[in-house]
This record gives C-alpha cells, sequence and structure tokens, in this order.
C-alpha cells in the first residue's frame, strides 16, 4: 500500500466529527383511503447522528412509505418525525429540502437539465449564489468519482446507468444535508456497477458521516451497507433492529431466519473490507518499462507474473514470463488484461467472487481514481472464511438452547429499539 493511501486513511481516522442528525420516528402510521389496514403501523425507531440505517423486507410492507414519511413526501396519518429533536411536520419544505437529501432507484434525474444543473437545483433553491454552487457542482461531482470537466455539461440521456445514480447521489448531497434518505437507488443497475456504487456509498459516508436511511429489498446490500438493519414484517412492523453481526448471528425468528437465507457465516464476509485485511504490494511495471527491464522485474520478484499499469497507474495487465517470451519485443497484444478489481471498500465478499471470477488467486485493489494499491490473493481471504464458518459452529453450539426458547416465546424476541 503506498504511504500516501496510509496517510488518507489516517486522516480520516483522526476525524471524528459527525454530520450527520438524530432522526426519531414515534408511533408513526399511514393510512390510505380505501384501505382496511394501514400500510405503515405505529412505528417507532430511533437513528443516531452519522449512522447508516438499512431497511429490509418483502415487497409491500410499507418500507419505502416510511422513508418517504421522514421528509414528507407521504404526509403521516399520525405519529412524528423528528430530526435532531424538531418535529417536521412544522418545517417548510425549501428548508425541509435542505435538510434532507433524497436518492431515488431511477436517479429522478431531470432529462432537460444538464448534469450540473441538476446538481445545482436545491442549492439555488435555496438562494446560494452563482460562485458558490459552481464551485459546490465540481466538488460533488468529483466525490462520486466523476471527472467535472468531462461530466458537467452533459445531459442523463448520454450517462450510463451507473453514472446516472452517481449524479443523484451527488443531487441529493448538493446543499450538504445532514440526513440522506435513499430508496432502493441501486436497484435495476448490472451487479458488477451496483458493487462499485455500493461502495462509492461506503467511501462517501466514511468521508461525510451523514445520518443515511437506505431502503432495500436485497439482504445482502444490507448487510454491506447498514451499521444496523432493520428487518420490517408488513405494516413495517419491525421484526429485528440490530447490527449485520448480531442478525446473522442471532436472528429474531424465523422470518428473520427465512431473510438471511443460508450461508449466514459466508454473508459476513460483507461485513468486513478489503481495507481492514492485509494487501500485498505485487511487482508492477507501466506500459513504458522496456521489455529488459521487464525480464529483471519478473526475475527479481519470486512470483510467476508481474502488473503492468497504465499512464494513470491503473493496473491494466498481468505479464507471465511466458507472456514475455512470446512478445518479440513488443507488449502490446502480450498479457491477461485486467478484469476484475477491487476498491479498499470493497467487501471481502466481492473480492473473494472477483478472485474466483479471475480463477487465478488474485485480485488487484484500486484507490478513488482507479489507481493501483495492492493486491489481496486467495489465501487471505480463505483464512477469513475458515475463521468465520468455524465461529459460527462454535457460536451455534453455544447458543442453540437460547435459539429454541427464544422461536419458542411469542414474536420470537426480536429487537425494536
Amino acid at each position: 500500500m503506498s504511504d500516501e493511501s496510509v496517510a488518507s486513511d489516517a486522516s480520516v481516522a483522526s476525524d471524528e466529527r459527525v454530520a450527520g442528525a438524530s432522526i426519531e420516528l414515534e408511533n408513526l402510521t399511514k393510512r390510505y383511503p380505501g384501505h382496511p389496514q394501514p400500510t405503515v403501523d405505529d412505528m417507532s425507531m430511533e437513528i443516531k447522528a452519522g449512522e447508516t440505517v438499512v431497511l429490509v423486507g418483502p415487497s409491500g410492507c410499507g418500507k419505502s412509505t416510511t422513508l418517504r414519511m421522514v421528509n414528507r413526501l407521504v404526509e403521516p396519518s399520525g405519529g412524528r418525525v423528528r430530526i435532531d429533536g424538531e418535529d417536521v411536520t412544522g418545517v417548510d419544505a425549501v428548508r425541509l429540502s435542505r435538510k434532507v437529501g433524497y436518492a431515488v432507484r431511477s436517479s429522478g434525474l431531470f432529462p432537460h437539465l444538464t448534469v450540473g444543473q441538476n446538481i445545482a437545483l436545491v442549492p439555488k433553491t435555496a438562494g446560494w449564489p452563482k460562485r458558490r454552487i459552481r464551485d459546490r457542482v465540481a466538488e460533488m461531482l468529483a466525490l462520486v468519482g466523476l471527472e467535472p470537466g468531462e461530466f458537467h455539461d452533459r445531459y442523463p440521456d448520454r450517462l450510463s446507468d451507473g453514472q446516472r445514480q452517481r449524479v443523484g447521489v451527488a443531487r441529493a448531497l448538493a446543499a450538504d444535508p445532514p440526513v440522506l434518505l435513499m430508496d432502493e437507488p441501486f436497484g435495476g443497475i448490472d451487479p458488477v456497477t451496483r458493487d462499485q456504487l455500493q461502495d462509492e456509498l461506503i467511501r462517501i459516508q466514511h468521508e461525510l458521516r451523514r445520518t443515511i436511511v437506505f431502503v432495500t429489498h436485497d439482504f445482502d446490500e444490507a448487510i454491506k451497507l447498514g451499521d444496523r438493519i432493520a428487518v420490517l414484517r408488513e405494516r413495517s412492523r419491525i421484526a429485528q433492529f440490530d447490527t449485520p453481526e448480531a442478525i446473522l448471528t442471532h436472528p429474531a425468528d424465523d422470518f428473520v431466519s427465512g431473510l438471511v437465507g443460508a450461508g449466514a457465516a459466508l454473508k459476513q464476509l460483507g461485513l468486513t473490507r478489503v481495507r481492514d485485511v492485509e494487501m500485498r504490494d505485487w511487482p508492477t511495471v507501466t506500459v513504458d518499462t522496456p521489455l529488459q527491464q521487464i525480464f529483471r522485474v519478473l526475475r527479481g520478484s519470486g512470483t510467476d507474473e508481474i502488473l503492468m499499469l497504465d499512464r494513470r497507474h491503473r493496473p491494466c495487465k498481468w505479464l507471465r514470463r511466458g507472456d514475455l517470451m512470446r512478445a518479440r519485443g513488443s507488449l502490446a497484444r502480450a498479457g491477461t488484461p485486467v478484469h476484475a478489481t477491487v476498491t479498499r471498500d470493497a467487501s471481502l465478499r466481492d473480492a473473494l467472487e472477483a478472485v474466483l471470477t479471475d480463477s487465478a488467486g488474485r485480485v488487484a485493489v484500486i484507490g478513488r481514481r482507479g489507481e493501483y494499491l495492492g493486491v489481496v490473493g486467495m489465501k487471505t481471504l480463505m483464512n477469513s472464511v475458515h475463521g468465520l464458518l468455524a465461529a459460527d459452529r462454535l457460536d451455534a453450539v453455544e447458543h442453540r438452547p437460547e435459539r429454541v426458547a427464544a422461536r419458542a416465546r411469542p414474536g420470537g424476541g426480536g429487537s425494536t429499539a
């Protein structure tokens, strides 16, 4: 790992400020005319400032309705929503939009506005001066990994699905809100792009420490993103509200166990980040390195292959000894392109999938701009898997009587606070 990345991690770790706001849902209820049952029924929950809480449950359980009552896109039929102790019922719409960012599945971008104009909407409504808005738009684009000079004047129809979602997040954060609501923002996107967007959100939250309430029906996504997870039954009744570790190891009842699904121990790989495990400093060369020097690097590396980086220090090819022998003076077609990489904020589960997809026993780790940071190997990942499986077997033996008793009690003993 580079000195620069270590210094960056240290500076983030030393910054303990929390810029988010607490959220309190008190006896929250929503009834729609003509429906015999409420969509949300007497729900109460406290969310701490700066944490990410994920609402997960089956379709139609009321999780999106609950989310939309926080910023009053849906008006509650009963109960209260407080942000930092302030009842949002009396907050005007413009001020509430500055306190609560909102990102949705389809990104919600206005097609007739450029990327820059979409991001500038809330700051402009709030009366920010033009120069401050311009600087903020550039800052937000950089934050979500889009080059301002390249994307500022594009229209949404010239963006990929993943790029549109990044712009949607940038717009939601543009007015610097303490709270960010996200309603299945990565749904309908291909798995690779979805993993990248999840990693990007983890990195952004690591930097900004906002309060995030995230809705999903994907339990694996909930495990990866949430500091705490609220598992919801019908009518947004809380089956269990706890950390991902606690829900995976001690599901409150059979309903929660059904959402967790098989392989709970392996799912815990989603709780550990690549930055939390050892990375190898793999031998590297660049596209400008002379062939003879590449041979010397390979001979002195003690490995069967080396990693070639492009002029921006991004991984581009794996080179084996046989590739160099066949190169005949040119590396243009030699080697195997790097198809899979992971970021430092990716989960070990993502890293394991990348290693197995590539079938070469290692995956390159990249930074925010795609620059090479190191390599995580199969041995490191399998050690983590074996540790989790051993811990899960031990836990099953130690807590088996408790689990049987808990499931025998009415309601299964699920936590609601």
